[in-house]
C-alpha cells in the first residue's frame, strides 16, 4: 500500500524494559526488524509517525520514570521532527493527546506496531477503531509473551498474539503482514 500523507505510523511501548532478558519468553523474533522496516519506509516518505511510550505510575515498574528501562530502545529513538506521547495505562489515546496530535492533522488512518499485542496494541486499536480511526495492525511487526490463562494455564505467546489479532482483525483494524503493507 502507498504510504499516504494522512496514515500514521504509531509505534507502542518500544523501550528498553521490553528487550529484558528477564522477560518470559515472547514470540516473534523478527518483530523489532519489522517494525524498523516500517519505520525507516514512513521516514523516507516524510510521512507522520507517532511514538507511544508508557510511563507507569507503579514504582515497582520497569516503565517507571527516570530508570533506563523507560528509555527508548536505540533502534526507536524518535527523530526531533516525530511526535511523542506519554501514557500512563495500555490504551494510547486514554487521557493522552493523541486523539487531537491525529485530529488536527487530519490523520485518518493508522498502522500500528509494538508490544504487547494482547495489552498496549489491543487496548490502542480498540480505541482508534470506536473512534473512527482506520487501523492496520503489522501482525509480524508486534509480540507479546508467554502467560497462564484466566483459570492457570500457561498460554504462548504465540497463542496469545494470535487470539488477540483475531479480536482485531475485521471489527477494529485490518491485520497484515509488513510486506502487505510496504506494497513488496
Amino acid at each position: 500500500m502507498p504510504i499516504s500523507a494522512d496514515t500514521a505510523l504509531l509505534i507502542i511501548d518500544m523501550q528498553r524494559c521490553m528487550a529484558d532478558p528477564s522477560a518470559p519468553p515472547r514470540n516473534n523474533p523478527d518483530a523489532e526488524a519489522n517494525i524498523a522496516r516500517l519505520l525507516a519506509a514512513w521516514r523516507a516518505a516524510r510521512r507522520p509517525i507517532v511514538h507511544a511510550r508508557h510511563l507507569s505510575l507503579d514504582p515497582s515498574s520497569g516503565f517507571r520514570p527516570g530508570q533506563a528501562g523507560a528509555l527508548f530502545q536505540s533502534a526507536f529513538e524518535p527523530a526531533t521532527d516525530e511526535h511523542v506521547i506519554d501514557k500512563h495505562v495500555p490504551d494510547a489515546f486514554a487521557a493522552s493527546s493523541l486523539e487531537r496530535y491525529l485530529r488536527v492533522r487530519s490523520i485518518g488512518d493508522l498502522v500500528v506496531v509494538g508490544v504487547s499485542t494482547n495489552n498496549s496494541v489491543e487496548a490502542t486499536v480498540r480505541s482508534a477503531g470506536c473512534l473512527g480511526f482506520r487501523v492496520t495492525v503489522a501482525a509480524d511487526a508486534c509480540f507479546t509473551f508467554d502467560r497462564p490463562d484466566f483459570d492457570g494455564r500457561p498460554r504462548s505467546a504465540e497463542d496469545i498474539h494470535r487470539a488477540s489479532l483475531s479480536n482485531l482483525n475485521g471489527e477494529y483494524a485490518a491485520v497484515r503482514t509488513t510486506a502487505e503493507i510496504l506494497g513488496g
